[in-house]
């Protein structure tokens, strides 16, 4: 497994490193300093596993390094570490394209938890985040039963959109309903059609954005 770290402080991608040793199977770790490295060394390596990236480094502010990133290597998972807990930081990582967003202050058994939620095809979003602003962590109920049922999707597409919308991968999603893998992504590019989205983060944050039940 290949993976691209990119801080620019030294002593964080040293920390990161001892946790990504610890992930099944060994990891090839890759470094960068900046947007810059960080752009370059994606393009020597287009079979990155993925990319953790901090939010803010020399090169770009904000998300829009996470934008620009996303849009030149669209088949790279991109997952953000970053200092700040600010939940308007993390949904404009998450609609930027990042298919996680870990704090810096999280857990050893955390940062894992998460890698291994997004490197499983799942999306990660701390827990404890408030509601109305960051949008419900994935292990959430998804969005109401009868939202849902209005947006058009069949009875199947209907039970992948809810285990969708709760961070779960393609397989365990294909374990709990009792159907191929195959047959779960027919059903999630069905989704993306209804909900006209282009990617499992943009389909998760259109579900959850749906009204609640009373």
């Amino acid at each position: 497994m290949k993976t691209l770290l990119a801080d620019d402080h030294p002593l964080v991608r040293e920390g990161v490193r001892q946790v990504l040793a610890q992930l099944e199977p060994p990891v090839e770790i890759l470094d960068a300093h900046d947007y810059p490295s960080l752009f370059a060394c994606a393009a020597l390596h287009p079979d990155l596993d993925l990319a953790l990236v901090d939010l803010n480094m020399p090169g770009f502010v904000g998300t829009q390094g996470i934008t620009q990133f996303r849009n030149r290597f669209p088949d790279i998972p991109l997952m953000v570490l970053s200092a700040s807990e600010s939940p308007h930081d993390i949904r404009h990582a998450l609609e930027a394209g990042a298919l996680g967003y870990i704090p810096k202050a999280s857990p050893t058994a955390v940062m894992l938890a998460a890698l291994r939620q997004v490197l499983s095809g799942g999306l990660y979003v701390p827990a404890g985040l408030d509601d109305h602003h960051a949008g419900r962590h994935p292990a959430a109920p998804a969005a109401g039963f009868d939202a849902l049922q209005r947006s058009g999707l069949t009875a199947r597409q209907l039970e992948v959109a809810r285990l969708l919308a709760q961070g779960c991968a393609n397989k365990a999603i294909a374990d709990m309903l009792a159907m191929s893998e195959s047959t779960v992504k027919v059903h999630i590019a069905a989704i993306f059609r209804v909900f006209n989205v282009s990617n499992r983060t943009e389909a998760v944050l259109a579900i959850q954005r749906l009204p609640q039940a009373p």
